[in-house]
């Protein structure tokens, strides 16, 4: 899909920037080309607030996952979680799309990108193991402070090595966060009530940040080749429950059968994927990869609060000044330049 510029001037990872002169950006502003229609069939691309507020958004209903996993399903394995979830969110998603008309862009991502649908698929189901395994391990606040925490600076890599250099607000913006996740790790009570931070939740932190760095730049790429924002989540969740379809079989999904379970698993599937990533791929249409990585920092932020007021874990002064740290780089990286 074309993009526009951003109001740091950066490109998105993965598409290419035309040439201009700098006469006509003087005389004319960041350049801009015509986009298909996105996630709602005839409603055109957003402007860049309205795609900042759609990514904070699905931020805070990914913030839930956590919570609703330890509260909903809390003897339940996170592959399970995370199987249910794909092949929920993904299936009831991709039936709309299909029921409305929507198979043409489904097919365009299919035919025209299918290594990169093949890699979104591997990355969000990467993702989806490692956070909710690092969030059982070390509880839901630091769980899902050191997996969303860590993207930015991945994406920001993968930026570097796809010869991207991130602008100067992104890189303010993503130490800020970045401090601010470094803050809550190192505060003990920012994990559960009695709970040590163990290596190994860490250890799967990371790999889930760099699994979501990796989508974020891969997602790019999918609706560069033409689909539209909320055809490629389908493709990637359809394809990552399928994934996990193996795990659905041989696991225990006796939580599911439960009154509790069925409102966590379909809060999961429509609330935290279906709307949750179409509001995602909403932003992406507006906004660079390096911006939207950092914005999703709102989801550790909902998750804290929700960890404190609902889970029970604890929370010390450090950590708040953490949390007031990444909403300091929110701040940044959201704020709107120019007229």
């Amino acid at each position: 899909m074309p993009w526009s510029a951003t109001a740091t001037g950066d490109w998105p990872i993965g598409s290419a920037c035309p040439a201009r002169s700098s006469t006509t950006r003087r005389s004319q502003g960041p350049a801009r080309r015509s986009v298909p229609t996105d996630v709602a069939h005839g409603v055109a691309r957003p402007g860049r607030r309205a795609a900042t507020w759609s990514v904070l958004a699905a931020a805070t209903l990914w913030g839930t996952i956590g919570t609703a996993q330890e509260l909903g399903a809390p003897t339940a394995a996170p592959a399970t979680v995370a199987a249910v979830r794909s092949l929920g969110g993904g299936v009831i998603l991709l039936l709309v799309l299909v029921a409305a008309g929507r198979w043409p862009r489904i097919r365009a991502a299919l035919v025209g990108a299918p290594w990169a649908v093949v890699a979104a698929v591997v990355s969000i189901t990467v993702f989806q193991l490692g956070y909710l395994t690092g969030v059982r391990a070390v509880g839901v606040a630091l769980g899902t402070l050191v997996a969303i925490g860590s993207a930015p600076a991945w994406a920001g890599l993968f930026a570097l090595l796809a010869g991207r250099r991130p602008g100067a607000r992104w890189v303010v913006a993503t130490v800020a966060t970045i401090a601010g996740a470094a803050v809550l790790l190192a505060d003990g009570g920012a994990g559960a009530a009695g709970q040590d931070p163990g290596t190994f939740g860490i250890l799967a932190g990371l790999v889930a940040g760099a699994a979501y760095g990796t989508y974020t730049t891969v997602s790019v790429r999918l609706v560069s080749a033409g689909a539209d924002g909320s055809s490629a989540v389908a493709l990637t969740f359809t394809g990552s429950g399928l994934l996990l379809l193996p795990v659905l079989v041989t696991g225990d999904l006796t939580w599911v059968a439960s009154p509790t379970g069925v409102v966590t698993a379909l809060w999961l599937a429509i609330g935290t994927t279906a709307l949750g990533y179409v509001l995602f791929a909403r932003g992406l249409v507006a906004l660079d990869a390096p911006t939207v990585t950092t914005l999703t920092l709102a989801e550790p932020l909902a998750a804290t609060v929700l960890a404190v007021a609902v889970v029970g874990e604890r929370l010390a002064w450090a950590g708040w000044i953490g949390a007031a740290l990444l909403i300091l780089g929110l701040l940044v990286i959201g704020a709107r330049r120019g007229p």
